[in-house]
């Protein structure tokens, strides 16, 4: 009896050993975690992976940690399977998961196992997404199919020395091209400030897609004060809860902006849309993070300075994101929303619950020019004639116009805005929405999904 309770705690020894292990331990709180299947094998050796549950600030948290020390932590049928049971776990008690990425590929002398170990991890990966938070950390090599399922994640969050491609030569790998692609939400110095962000992530994120989106604080304040001298993108950030803000993909299209964060201790997703024109790009992101909100019913707070979309199709795919959400929708135009950009992002008929504007906003359904055009008549073109700069002109013309007519006071007693608002007003206005529309409600037409966000 002596003998195997000395040969379990070698083996139990030898476990706790190697770079997985101790990611794990600075991970979850004060490095403790049961493992699950832990002495399970591969070939001649353990999984390369360890599959763990702890708890992360308190709240419950699987994870995975491919393992180099075991076969480099290549992919196998044994890892593929205790990867599985990870995903079966956290769909029955609601728990995130997170997946540590470092990997030489996989075992390819398995063959035809090896395909569908992949094939088994994708499927229960995009399953389960939408039904409990994933994040995925790159801290080493991550290439090809693994690459594929690590990019499927809510989040990605990726250390400067790591590699992550769907290359399998490594091509465009780092992290710094990955965030210029929009691929990585986060990049890091090194794997312990991706560790310390990933911590802070699990803390701020709802557990699962029934859980409710709120953090109670003892003393909550502001970032700091909102100003009318402020940008969109600044006023955005400033009304989150001090030390709350976290920016996602803050190198990819820096027309739109995201960022998770908490107001007054609720957990909201904050999109800036902010340019004369918006790209395809701008759109694209605002449009997945919107979803990724929906998803985990956090309330989107949409800060808008924006005139018009330069793309159809990321126009197309951002208004499916906003009209299809049911998750609360705020939005405060701090500038320009006209036309198209007030439609999908702040008219209460397609996307908002509660539209704010500054006093100095200026509000239209119709692009400027239009609506002077509809408005004026032609005395619009008749203001025109003779004169000797008609570019000049025109353009103080329309701004005379947007001054008179295209005014926040105007919107709001045309409905298009439901309060109108001093900028120091924000966070305290945001706050008593967020408190209003905490037990909102929708009941959706019975179908799989909507057939635009392409």
């Amino acid at each position: 009896m002596a003998e195997k309770t000395e040969a379990l705690s070698s083996a139990k020894a030898a476990r706790q050993t190697g770079k997985a292990y101790e990611r794990l331990c600075k991970l979850f709180d004060e490095g403790v975690f049961t493992e699950l299947d832990a002495f399970a094998r591969s070939k001649d050796g353990y999984a390369e992976v360890i599959a763990a549950h702890g708890s992360v600030d308190g709240l419950g948290v699987y994870a995975i940690a491919q393992d180099t020390d075991a076969a480099g932590g290549a992919m196998s049928k044994a890892q593929a399977g205790k990867i599985k049971k990870v995903y079966e776990l956290a769909l029955k008690t609601g728990e995130p998961i997170v997946a540590i990425y470092d990997s030489i590929g996989g075992r390819l002398d398995e063959g035809a196992d090896l395909l569908a170990a992949y094939g088994d991890v994708l499927k229960y990966a995009n399953n389960l997404s939408g039904v409990v938070p994933q994040i995925a950390v790159v801290l080493g090599k991550c290439f090809g199919t693994q690459a594929l399922i690590a990019a499927g994640a809510d989040v990605i969050v990726m250390s400067e020395q790591a590699s992550f491609s769907l290359d399998t030569a490594g091509a465009d790998a780092s992290a710094n091209k990955n965030a210029q692609k929009g691929i990585v939400h986060l990049t890091a110095v090194n794997e312990d400030e991706a560790l310390a962000q990933t911590r802070k992530l699990v803390a701020i994120l709802p557990s699962n897609n029934l859980s409710t989106a709120c953090i109670a604080y003892d003393s909550i304040t502001a970032q700091q004060t909102v100003t009318d001298k402020m940008s969109a993108a600044q006023a955005a950030f400033a009304v989150a809860d001090a030390e709350s803000l976290i920016e996602l993909q803050a190198s990819y299209a820096a027309e739109a902006k995201t960022a998770l964060a908490t107001i007054n201790g609720t957990t909201v997703g904050l999109v800036v849309l902010e340019a004369p024109v918006l790209t395809g790009h701008a759109c694209a992101k605002a449009a997945r993070f919107v979803r990724f909100c929906d998803a985990f019913s956090m309330p989107v707070v949409t800060f808008v300075n924006a005139e018009r979309f330069g793309c159809l199709k990321g126009a197309a795919k951002l208004t499916s994101a906003y009209a299809e959400a049911t998750t609360a929708k705020i939005t405060v135009v701090t500038g320009e929303a006209y036309g198209a950009v007030y439609i999908a992002a702040a008219g209460t008929g397609a996307a908002a619950d509660v539209t704010y504007a500054w006093v100095g906003a200026s509000i239209s359904a119709l692009p400027p020019e239009a609506a002077a055009v509809m408005t004026w008549g032609d005395d619009f073109g008749g203001r025109l004639k003779g004169s000797k700069d008609p570019q000049a002109d025109k353009a103080k013309l329309l701004a005379a116009f947007k001054a008179e007519e295209l005014t926040a006071m105007k919107a709001a007693e045309q409905a298009y805005v439901d309060d109108v608002l001093e900028a120091a007003q924000t966070r305290d206005k945001l706050t008593a929405a967020l408190e209003m529309l905490c037990n909102k409600r929708v009941t959706t037409l019975p179908k799989k999904h909507n057939n635009l966000f392409i």
